[in-house]
């Protein structure tokens, strides 16, 4: 198979006609919902079962952690089986590990265990997002490319709302915890069925691929290995450009994170928030507020410089997390200030989307739009795990000014490398 297509280019758009965008929501949908199950259902209940914080957060950092790195096998989505074929493998071990997660007690000694299932259940979301976006990006005019990305995030935080509150309500009030995990199971594997309404279009072949296809020595390995090697020097041509390196470093940096958001569930009892609470507002609501969030951001990043505009949502969280902290802490603050927190955590999405898709290039673009999705992803990882000790040692105010100073800090880092490399600008490619 030959190096992935540009972005918007199909063999033939009249033959495949596009389907309608929804179609992409529920694809993308046990992505979601596995992530929400993980940061919500099962770490709220292993915060009641007496799990300590430091651990619930290591849970919650195995699901992070192959989102940080799967840039390195997004190549074999494009050089291996069919866009179609890698979402049922996907969508089916992400039901598997779910029901599995939801069969294993969620206290202290199943710990190892749990933690095992989340790494692969995350391992298994990351080949059900990047054929989703390759058939997005394949299957889409450019002119409906943007509703259709509308579609996909809003499937992306609604997944998560109902792996999440719906998980939560369902393990806190079936007979059996466990029910729970089994119907987001069914779901996972129910959203199959979207792809009948998806006529995948041919992968295009340059000559030297077909060439290699017909040589006996040329292996699977081999093909994928060519593939990484083409990524990585665009990648390196991009990163030696101020445009590519500013834009890796702001979205490596602790600016938007959300991490708060990922221990909601573990830290409610400072609050004194009830478990109906934590599912509605961090499942059901917090989704609804995420999305409304990125339709909120996405007509301000148009008309703002994007990384500006990345910034200052990050300062307004930031902000957010210190009022939370100098609040009274009660349920109903807990409500309030996580819902603010959950349309600004919304608007960092549509921030580091926009920054990221006004960057890449053409050649290699969805593993390079995967690349800055794991840098992303490597500072909710890191400042969960801080966020977690800072909770476990000093309580949940200095979880939070944890998290306002390490965004101002990386604001400041930011706005510093700017003004280098802008004083630098002529020995920079551009």
């Amino acid at each position: 198979m030959g190096a992935p297509e540009a972005p918007g280019t199909v063999r033939d758009h009249a033959a495949l006609r596009p389907p309608h965008p929804f179609i992409y929501l529920v694809l993308i949908l046990p992505f979601g919902i596995s992530s929400g199950f993980v940061t919500v259902t099962l770490a709220y209940q292993l915060a009641h079962a007496g799990v300590d914080t430091v651990q619930v957060a290591t849970v919650v950092a195995a699901d992070l952690f192959p989102q940080t790195w799967k840039f390195l096998w997004a190549p074999i989505t494009d050089t291996t089986l069919s866009r179609k074929a890698w979402y049922v493998i996907g969508a089916a071990l992400t039901a598997a590990t779910t029901l599995g997660c939801g069969l294993v007690p969620p206290v202290a000694t199943s710990l190892a265990l749990l933690t095992a299932l989340v790494l692969l259940m995350s391992v298994a979301t990351t080949f059900v997002a990047m054929s989703v976006e390759a058939l997005i990006a394949h299957h889409t005019p450019d002119d409906v490319k943007g509703r259709a990305c509308g579609w996909f995030q809003a499937g992306n935080l609604g997944g998560a709302g109902l792996g999440g509150g719906a998980g939560l309500w369902m393990a806190e009030h079936l007979a059996m915890s466990w029910l729970s995990a089994a119907v987001l199971s069914v779901v996972c594997l129910l959203c199959m069925l979207a792809l009948l309404r998806i006529r995948e279009p041919m992968k295009v072949r340059s000559h030297a691929t077909e060439k290699r296809a017909a040589d006996e020595t040329s292996s699977a390995l081999a093909q994928h290995w060519s593939s990484l090697i083409a990524v990585l020097k665009d990648l390196w041509d991009l990163a030696r450009s101020r445009r590519g390196l500013l834009a890796m470093l702001v979205v490596f940096l602790p600016i938007a994170t959300g991490a708060a958001s990922n221990l909601w569930s573990a830290v409610a009892d400072g609050w004194s928030a009830s478990a109906d609470t934590v599912a509605l507002v961090n499942g059901t609501l917090g989704g609804v507020a995420c999305t409304f969030g990125c339709m909120l951001a996405g007509p301000l990043c148009d008309r703002l410089d994007r990384k500006t505009a990345y910034l200052l949502y990050g300062a307004a969280q930031a902000l957010c997390a210190v009022a939370m902290a100098l609040a009274p802490h009660t349920q109903s603050m807990f409500v309030a200030f996580t819902l603010l927190y959950a349309v600004l955590n919304g608007m960092g999405y549509a921030g580091f989307s926009a920054v990221a898709l006004e960057t890449i290039g053409l050649g290699s673009a969805a593993t390079q739009y995967n690349v800055y999705a794991s840098l992303s992803n490597m500072p909710i990882l890191y400042m969960g795990l801080v966020e977690g000790w800072a909770y476990q040692h000093h309580g949940a105010s200095a979880m939070l000014y944890a998290e306002a100073v390490a965004a101002v800090f990386a604001i400041v880092v930011f706005a510093s490398a700017s003004l280098m490399t802008s004083k630098r600008a002529p020995a920079l490619a551009t």
